[in-house]
């Protein structure tokens, strides 16, 4: 029969204490590295994320720069769906991710699917284009090609640089994220960030991550 640990030598026994000692030593420092490395990528993660002062500076040099930064397209996004009209800024996108089409066996669908959406007298999304530029589309549509849509892309670009562009650098939208952290908080930007901030900036942030 086995007579259980009390039969062992005491040098086994001492041995086996030391070895258990050390198993659980390892096993902690391997959690604890295992923590210290998901920090870190969890801290490089939100590092990268970060929006700089000098990104959002620059968004106010061109809509351009604004709709092709990841971010910036997503505040603008947002601020259009608060103004009732983002089908402008979803048929531009809509257009640019059209004419990546590799495939020429998708090039009839996917036109016919924009102009339904937006272009047609029927869309459910129209944007507002000149009936010279909307006769000219639909004539496209006849023959789909990889820039059919490109001079009603140019219309509603223009109209929402003139337009839309133009408010969006006034409104909260962009202020609360141009605004240095720390800044002085006058009474008109107290005023606007306590009825803005948590609405507009979080649901600008939300997107963008």
């Amino acid at each position: 029969m086995c007579k259980g640990l009390a039969a062992l030598p005491a040098t086994c026994l001492k041995s086996a204490k030391d070895m258990k000692h050390r198993l659980g030593f390892l096993l902690q420092k391997s959690d604890s590295c295992d923590y210290s490395s998901s920090q870190g990528k969890k801290e490089k993660i939100s590092s990268s994320q970060r929006l700089s002062q000098e990104e959002v500076r620059k968004w106010a040099d061109s809509l351009e720069n604004l709709i092709h930064h990841e971010r910036g397209l997503a505040a603008f996004r947002a601020f259009l769906k608060s103004e009732y009209s983002e089908e402008n800024i979803e048929f531009w996108v809509s257009c640019e991710d059209y004419k990546k089409t590799k495939s020429p066996a998708k090039l009839s669908p996917k036109a016919r699917k924009i102009y339904d959406e937006f272009i047609s007298v029927q869309a459910t999304k129209e944007v507002n284009l000149d009936s010279c530029t909307r006769e000219k589309t639909s004539h496209n549509m006849l023959e789909p090609t990889l820039s059919c849509f490109d001079e009603a892309q140019r219309k509603i670009f223009t109209l929402m640089e003139k337009d839309s562009y133009r408010r969006f650098l006034k409104s909260p939208y962009y202020l609360d994220l141009v605004s240095p952290p720390g800044a002085g908080c006058g009474p008109e930007n107290c005023k606007r960030n306590h009825t803005h901030t948590l609405d507009c900036n979080s649901n600008i942030i939300s997107q963008c991550a």
